[in-house]
């Protein structure tokens, strides 16, 4: 078994990413995302939980998760891969939180979709981010991920309808993007932004960092 490339150091910072096994999808509805979504909260958690009761009670509100593992700072998922931006309190922490957030969503999965098998790419793959600009830079590429499901190659060619990607980036229900453009949610407990530099002080400051991006214009 290789050896992860990355030494996870307490109070760096870690951009976190895996696909499905042969890019398959691992997010089909609704459920599956909503899944995930909560997974990334409790998993963060050192005590364990019951999810089938937890979900008759509430993820959010009924669950006491202690001391945690990883404080989350930006999430994505998308069909076939999600990405998380994270630092860690204590030594290991985030190979902890990733082999518990990923256990629990492949049984899920596997369960519910009668397969056997792993359900993920090999090892998760983890960046090092000791560099401040490039760091600011990951708020808005990990939000930004969405548009590729309206233009796939708008990265290259550029957006025909600004209005229409930015409108779905605000309603994109399953990332961290609402939580920063000022939406009371329930979900917004995920994140711990004073874990992170304060680059957004404000919605509208966040808003005018990532929406500035959608107006970029390949040379």
């Amino acid at each position: 078994m290789s050896k992860r490339k990355v030494d996870f150091e307490v109070g760096e910072f870690y951009h976190i990413y895996n696909r499905g096994n042969s890019k398959q999808k691992i997010f089909h509805d609704k459920e599956d995302h909503e899944r995930f979504v909560s997974l990334l909260f409790l998993a963060a958690g050192k005590n364990n939980f019951d999810y089938f009761n937890l979900s008759r009670g509430g993820v959010w509100r009924d669950f006491e998760r202690g001391s945690v593992y990883v404080d989350i700072g930006v999430y994505c998922l998308m069909p076939n891969h999600f990405h998380i931006l994270i630092t860690q309190p204590d030594n290991g922490s985030i190979s902890k939180f990733m082999q518990k957030l990923t256990t629990a969503y492949a049984m899920y999965y596997n369960k519910k979709y009668e397969r056997n098998g792993s359900l993920f790419q090999g090892k998760f793959k983890a960046e090092h981010i000791d560099n401040d600009r490039y760091l600011k830079y990951l708020f808005s590429y990990i939000h930004l991920n969405p548009v590729k499901l309206l233009e796939p190659k708008w990265k290259e060619l550029g957006i025909k309808n600004k209005k229409k990607a930015i409108d779905f980036l605000k309603n994109y229900e399953f990332s961290s993007i609402k939580d920063y453009l000022g939406q009371d949610r329930d979900k917004s407990i995920i994140l711990n932004k004073k874990a992170f530099p304060d680059y957004f002080s404000t919605s509208k400051t966040f808003s005018s960092e990532i929406f500035n991006w959608i107006t970029f214009k390949p040379k």
